[in-house]
């Protein structure tokens, strides 16, 4: 007998409509019925008789208003079999309901940073409930790296009795292409506001790069790094965060007059890259959590020529792990960002939790 799950989905933009064409295409022994499936914050596809939702004209077939995150939940529960929540979106609102779910039994896969990294509060309900009899599991890979295997690792070395020291890495795929690009072992004169300019046109940044280059996004996922490694971190704003955003265009209002203007404090980081290149450095944009002192930090830092962040190329991502039985550090490297990546995360969760609950 096939065993199968039920699934829903919310969300079916980038990541979400990678995620879609993957899960059609998918090879398994295990059935994944979509029986609800999300477009938009108000249209949805899915049928009273749990009929799943046809992956292959998804996009253009008929909908309906979307249920509430309170009808989901009696809507998954009355289903005949195990459910799982795939929550491709970046929402407060669907993450702060994540402990409801959990609760309830439905078991979630996602790569939306918020739960895992706001209020120290929500991680703590997340996984206190996670331990109730019959709750759901929680898979979350791909909310540090896409899916680069760094979560599941770590909970494994934290997990066997390994403690961990020291994480250290490059976390944005736009910050790693921006420094790498910026900061190179050879002379060079390139202008911080000219790669910033090049990383927007090439689609590497967000509609607006503020919200790149003011460091929240590495903040969130060192949150979540540090909170797993065990250091109660209360959230991403409690500790300090260098933003690349000169403090005199903070209250610029669009995007296009902050690039605009960003070239006229050039000179500023233009010095600092000298100063390193002089010390045989170069510089890059990581997030720091320090077990041993208890501190994280997110912020420009100097890198010897020889040294792996160095050598690293386009929008890479890596990461070092310390601990005590790898005194010489864990490095995982690779693709940190891109919708297809991070739809693959996010379905090898999916594919994890449906062989443990499926039936």
């Amino acid at each position: 007998m096939t065993k199968s799950v039920n699934v829903a989905i919310i969300g079916s933009g980038v990541v979400g409509g990678a995620f879609l064409g993957q899960l059609k295409n998918l090879k398994s022994s295990i059935k994944y019925n979509v029986v609800y499936l999300a477009k938009t914050s108000t249209e949805a596809l899915y049928s009273k008789s749990y009929e799943p939702v046809d992956l292959s004209n998804w996009s253009t077939a008929a909908t309906q208003a979307t249920l509430s995150l309170d009808e989901l939940v009696k809507f998954l529960k009355a289903g005949s079999k195990p459910s799982i929540l795939v929550d491709n979106t970046s929402s407060v609102a669907i993450a702060d309901y994540y402990p409801t779910f959990i609760k309830e039994g439905i078991s979630i896969a996602t790569p939306n940073k918020k739960a895992f990294s706001s209020d120290l509060s929500v991680w703590k309900e997340i996984f206190s409930n996670a331990e109730l009899p019959h709750a759901g599991l929680v898979y979350h890979e791909a909310t540090v790296g896409a899916a680069l295997p760094l979560i599941g690792p770590l909970r494994d070395l934290i997990t066997t009795g390994d403690k961990v020291e020291k994480i250290e890495g490059i976390f944005s795929g736009t910050l790693s292409y921006i420094f790498n690009e910026f900061s190179t072992t050879e002379k060079s004169d390139v202008k911080f506001s000219d790669v910033v300019k090049v990383a927007k046109k090439l689609g590497y940044t967000e509609p607006d790069p503020r919200d790149d280059l003011n460091g929240l996004d590495v903040a969130r996922k060192v949150t979540i790094l540090a909170r797993i490694s065990g250091l109660e971190v209360q959230s991403p704003t409690s500790f300090p965060v260098d933003s690349l955003i000169p403090k005199q265009l903070e209250g610029i209002q669009s995007a296009a007059e902050f690039l605009e203007k960003l070239p006229l404090y050039d000179d500023d980081i233009q010095k600092v890259k000298d100063e390193a290149f002089a010390e045989g450095k170069v510089l890059r944009f990581v997030g720091q959590v320090d077990l041993k002192s208890n501190k994280v930090s997110v912020g420009i830092g100097k890198y010897a020529f020889d040294h792996p962040f160095a050598s690293l190329k386009g929008s890479d991502n890596v990461v070092s792990i310390k601990t005590e039985r790898y005194v010489n550090p864990l490095i995982i490297q690779g693709a940190g960002a891109g919708a297809e990546i991070t739809a693959h995360g996010v379905l090898a969760d999916t594919i994890k939790i449906a062989e443990r609950i499926a039936n």
